[in-house]
């Protein structure tokens, strides 16, 4: 508020040689207030923001991209950048690309051989080019690695505690691993790396959680199939161990985490939301 004490018109007064002249008079601030900003609803997120922070690109990127009616909300346009929505699940469709937010983003990757796992890939290509742009500016990082040449079921997420718990030896999450050997597996064999065998890095036995044949069928009894299952992510672990009992990894292949099976239906290459993080938790 501005307060003009000596009223807000034009006065006279009396200059020093007697002479009259104009004078406005000088306004006071006591006491002016910004209006507060009112506050969102929690959970809730302008449009533009959630575009933003789902990695549709830089703020006015994404402002341009509602403005110009780009941007479906449970299948209806929606052309204002502040309109507020719930940040979470909610349904979008962008530029033609639908879309599911998530705060906190999990998912579930198939990895085929020829890809890396590391966020600065060298001789091959980074498991990142396998997600959509969105996910791949999030800056989505792998839970554990697996070696180029490795398959199976990968977790990646932007969720820094969760990573943390995915990943800690402290917090023991099974990983089961399908592993095809050179030579026949014995018996013998599993019970070694179920008692524990040395590697060249560590006096430390490491041991298998559980290891076991897998027959190709009731007919035989003789099969180069290892399932193992670990509780560590030691480099190269399987393929360390299965050589120190005398024998040699010609295939390796990750089929679960924690309780969470490698879908069937999601092919090498794809990837899906996992929107329950209790199944890989143990």
């Amino acid at each position: 508020m501005v307060d003009f004490h000596q009223g807000a018109f034009l006065q006279l007064a009396n200059g020093h040689d007697g002479s009259t002249i104009a004078v406005w008079p000088v306004p006071l601030i006591s006491s002016f207030t910004m209006p507060p900003r009112s506050r969102l609803p929690a959970g809730h997120e302008h449009l533009a923001q959630i575009l933003f922070a789902q990695g549709f690109g830089a703020r006015r990127e994404c402002e341009g991209l509602v403005l110009h009616g780009l941007v479906q909300v449970d299948g209806e346009v929606v052309d204002d950048p502040d309109a507020v929505f719930p940040e979470d699940r909610l349904e979008l469709v962008v530029d033609g690309q639908p879309w599911v937010s998530h705060v906190k983003a999990l998912v579930m990757l198939h990895k085929p051989a020829g890809y890396e796992c590391s966020l600065k890939p060298g001789a091959w290509p980074g498991v990142h080019n396998l997600l959509p742009v969105p996910l791949r500016r999030r800056g989505l990082q792998p839970v554990g690695r697996l070696d180029q040449d490795t398959t199976g079921l990968l977790l990646m997420t932007d969720d820094g505690p969760l990573l943390h718990k995915l990943t800690s030896p402290r917090h023991h999450v099974p990983k089961v691993y399908e592993v095809t050997c050179k030579h026949p597996v014995t018996q013998a064999m599993c019970d070694k790396l179920l008692k524990g065998v040395v590697l060249d890095d560590d006096p430390a036995p490491v041991r298998a959680d559980a290891a076991e044949l897998v027959l190709p069928d009731a007919t035989q009894s003789d099969t180069n199939h290892l399932r193992l299952t670990l509780l560590q992510g030691k480099y190269h672990q399987v393929k360390r161990m299965v050589a120190a009992v005398g024998n040699r990894v010609e295939g390796l292949h990750r089929s679960q985490i924690g309780r969470l099976s490698l879908p069937e239906d999601l092919a090498p290459g794809q990837w899906r939301w996992l929107d329950d993080p209790a199944l890989v938790l143990p």
